[in-house]
């Protein structure tokens, strides 16, 4: 896996758990690991065709989904969408909301 993958599947990890992590605390942590992970791509975009950006999500639901945290994430029905919800460019474009993000990947998730 190249590094822009890794990149943005680590960003992506943390909205992810956010959506997913019913303690607000934790919740809270991981968008503040989000914003942190999306101000990094932001300052040093990848690449667009580096990167495949389903598969970057589909990488992520698996690293979100990790055994040691699935007993906190209790928030919504962990059946993701297969194809990202967010294009690159909207994750480094200025003004990402993470909050708004996070709230999306909730919804998807619970609707399939």
């Amino acid at each position: 896996m190249n590094e822009s993958v890794e990149r943005v599947r680590d960003a992506l990890a943390e909205l992810i758990k956010a959506a997913l992590i019913s303690d607000d605390r934790t919740s809270l942590a991981c968008r503040d690991a989000a914003r942190e992970k999306l101000a990094a791509l932001a300052a040093d975009p990848p690449e667009a065709g580096s990167l495949r950006i389903d598969g970057a999500w589909t990488l992520a639901i698996k690293a979100a989904e990790a055994p040691e945290l699935q007993p906190a994430e209790g928030q919504v029905n962990l059946t993701l969408p297969r194809a990202a919800p967010f294009a690159l460019e909207d994750l480094i474009a200025p003004g990402f909301d993470v909050d708004a993000a996070v709230e999306r990947i909730r919804k998807s998730a619970s609707t399939g």
